[in-house]
């Protein structure tokens, strides 16, 4: 299987940086994994609803090249639909059932998404109705592809 990771804007802690790399590392067992960054558009603190519309826009154009149309498109979006480890596992397993060899996965940046490229997903795919960074939730991301793999194959991980 081959994952991708589509996300606006780039990670500046190192922290992050080295739990995702710690995460694309035990998971290159299991898939490929690719993480693309998209670059993200400034926003003023006090942004009209045309300016956001604007921003959204040229976010989404940069994610669209990304977007393979033989691709499983998943987006995060709050939403989305709640998967529990288990499910989330068993949802990967059956789109690789399907015979489908690539997953994209999409993180909007601080602004969310277009309605477009949510459009083009598969899946709406919500981690909580909480709101987190968009940075954290790359951490979150890979370390639940991580362990929807160990589910996957039977293989120990905490709980």
């Amino acid at each position: 299987m081959q994952i991708r990771i589509v996300a606006v804007g780039k990670i500046k802690e190192k922290f992050y940086r080295d739990a995702i790399d710690e995460y694309a590392k035990r998971l290159s067992k299991y898939c490929k994994l690719t993480i693309v960054e998209v670059e993200d558009k400034k926003t003023a603190e006090n942004s009209t609803d045309r300016e956001i519309e604007r921003i959204l826009r040229k976010e989404a154009d940069g994610i669209e090249p990304y977007l393979e149309d033989n691709a499983e498109i998943i987006v995060l979006a709050l939403e989305g639909r709640k998967y529990d480890s288990v499910a989330f596992s068993k949802k990967l397993h059956d789109i690789g059932l399907k015979g489908t060899s690539r997953i994209i996965f999409v993180i909007g940046g601080s602004l969310g998404l277009h309605d477009d490229i949510k459009k083009r997903a598969s899946l709406l795919l919500s981690f909580s109705d909480m709101t987190f960074p968009h940075q954290l939730m790359r951490v979150i991301l890979t370390e639940q592809i991580y362990r929807a793999y160990r589910i996957m194959n039977n293989e120990p991980y905490h709980k």
